[in-house]
């Protein structure tokens, strides 16, 4: 199980959801599944809209980075994230800040995510 915290100006306070690690519903699922209002369009990571700040709250490093390759293009034409930080994830799994909400996957760790 893991502990996924929104974090919103848009609701009146974080909401904590548990999410089963391993049964590959992405962020925007968990999100959809909760009604929390974690914006969306195509829900196939050409868009863009689904924009997110992830981080892990747990202490401990992070779990293997995979970024997928519309993540990589869309973030990085939105500014969002550098070619360092994908480099940074493809070699060290050290996440970048921002995600695609439909492209995450939840995995076993404790994250908050900001929109």
């Amino acid at each position: 199980m893991a502990n996924v915290t929104f974090s919103s100006p848009r609701m009146k306070k974080d909401v904590t959801v548990y999410a089963t690690a391993g049964d590959t519903h992405t962020l925007l699922a968990v999100a959809k599944n909760h009604r929390i209002p974690v914006d969306f369009e195509c829900q196939n990571g050409e868009c863009g809209s689904c924009a997110v700040q992830v981080s892990v709250l747990s202490g401990k490093r992070p779990l293997g980075v995979m970024l997928t390759e519309k993540e990589k293009t869309v973030l990085t034409l939105a500014g969002r994230i550098t070619k360092e930080q994908i480099a940074d994830a493809e070699v060290n799994d050290i996440p970048p800040p921002w995600r695609l909400a439909c492209q995450f996957i939840v995995r076993h760790e404790d994250i908050l995510v900001k929109f």
